[in-house]
């Protein structure tokens, strides 16, 4: 099994930039090392009749329809669905 060492935590140190005590040191040694124990045990875990996870990047990469330009909607249709409009245009609540 892997151990944390105190090397590894001074460089742990330097690479975030951050001061400890010694108490401090101490116990990140203990917890850093319990992290890696229980990390051990996952990869002790059977996981062959498993399922595999499902990947977003393999499958359909485009599921949209292609872009077909059609004319425009008529204003008066337009505003018809507007709940509600004002001088020719859609009326929508204050933002800020």
């Amino acid at each position: 099994m892997q151990q944390f060492t105190k090397e590894d935590l001074h460089k742990l140190k330097t690479l975030c930039h951050i001061e400890c005590t010694p108490e401090e040191e101490e116990r990140l040694l203990r917890n850093m090392q319990s992290i890696l124990e229980y990390i051990e045990k996952l990869h002790e875990v059977n996981t062959e009749l498993t399922m595999g996870r499902h990947n977003p990047l393999e499958g359909p990469t485009n599921v949209m329809g292609e872009d077909i330009p059609e004319e425009p909607l008529e204003r008066d249709i337009f505003l018809s669905n507007a709940p509600s409009q004002v001088g020719g245009m859609v009326k929508i609540p204050p933002v800020m």
